[in-house]
């Protein structure tokens, strides 16, 4: 879940001593440098990327769209002296979506994103100022939450929209396999999914430089969860298979520029540790379930820490993506109480 930091491990190799301080980009590759853009959250930094691109420079991701935020940027374009050329979203959440729409009209320039990423912000922008939905209350009610954490999720609700600067009525879509041609060199773009549907890398074959975003990340387990809006997804499934594809596709010397943390080698064992860490927690599940349970009741099974009112919309979602991942297997029964309650059962 993201946010839960692991410690470092012997298996990865970090290259670079410290990070950037904010309003200093520094280089990580041949024209690539490194933003590091505080956030307001337990997870305290995002990294975002600029790419020398002609005359000035295509920008990998943004930040929340707060005034602090922007704050850093304008200091870093005045340091830079240069103007953004174009915009690039790895997906849509707020850290990396957040101030598209700002940049691309300070800058005339397009924003780039896939077409299931950029949709589906728009469709979340969209809930601002409205009250939360029946389905979605009825979603949360069957997993087991309590009046109070309804009213939690009432207040909330529609809060996506207020850290997302308005986005351009327009972008440019792309797609898995795609070729990008940033200043000298080409970018292939490698869709993943699980995280978010359609999540875009972009990976530099000439010298082995992948920009991760969530979908690898060396110390953080990215959220991977079910949404009332489509309560019988699968996301597990799609990032495990994600996972399996960036293994087969990229080679293992690559250099990873993750959104979080700092940037490593090690690509195929943090997959490997990404995919068997989820398949022990589906064993942990599993065994939880010879009684029937909600899926408030399994957080145990899945995560080391505490769940509170903070954190616990992520976690629910997870572990309906987990549950929901033994249902499709035929490994685990669900049966809905007379209530509206969802109760899980080993098969």
């Amino acid at each position: 879940m993201d946010g839960a930091e692991e410690p470092r491990t012997t298996t990865l190799r970090y290259p670079f001593e410290a990070p950037p301080p904010p309003e200093r980009p520094i280089a990580v590759a041949d024209g690539v440098f490194w933003v590091r853009m505080p956030l307001p959250f337990s997870l305290a930094w995002i990294n975002l990327w600029l790419i020398e691109d002609g005359d000035g420079y295509t920008l990998v991701d943004t930040g929340l769209g707060t005034e602090p935020s922007r704050d850093v940027w304008r200091a870093i374009f005045a340091h830079l002296g240069r103007p953004v050329t174009r915009v690039i979203c790895t997906h849509m959440h707020p850290d990396h979506v957040g101030l598209a729409g700002w940049v691309a009209r300070k800058f005339e320039c397009a924003l780039w994103m896939t077409r299931l990423e950029y949709i589906t912000c728009r469709m979340l922008v969209a809930d601002t100022g409205r009250p939360a939905p029946d389905d979605a209350l009825r979603f949360y009610r069957a997993a087991g939450w309590d009046e109070e954490a309804l009213e939690r999720y009432r207040a909330r609700f529609g809060m996506f929209g207020m850290a997302v600067s308005r986005l351009p009525e327009s972008f440019t879509r792309v797609s898995d396999g795609d070729v990008i041609r940033i200043g000298d060199g080409d970018w292939r773009v490698i869709v993943g999914s699980g995280h978010s549907p359609e999540h875009a890398c972009l990976y530099r074959e000439a010298d082995g430089v992948l920009i991760s975003g969530d979908q690898v990340l060396p110390r953080i387990s990215s959220n991977v969860s079910v949404f009332p809006t489509e309560p019988e997804a699968n996301p597990l499934a799609e990032w495990i298979a994600s996972c399996r594809k960036l293994a087969e596709v990229l080679p293992g010397d690559t250099l990873v520029l993750p959104s979080h943390n700092e940037p490593f080698y090690g690509l195929h064992e943090r997959l490997d540790a990404l995919v068997k860490g989820h398949e022990r927690g589906l064993g942990r599940l599993e065994q939880r379930l010879d009684e029937p349970q909600r899926a408030v009741d399994v957080y145990g099974a899945l995560f080391a820490r505490p769940i509170s009112g903070d954190n616990q919309s992520m976690a629910t979602g997870e572990a309906i993506a987990h549950l929901n991942f033994l249902r499709m297997q035929g490994r685990v029964q669900r049966t809905i109480t007379p209530e509206g309650v969802a109760l899980y059962s080993r098969v």
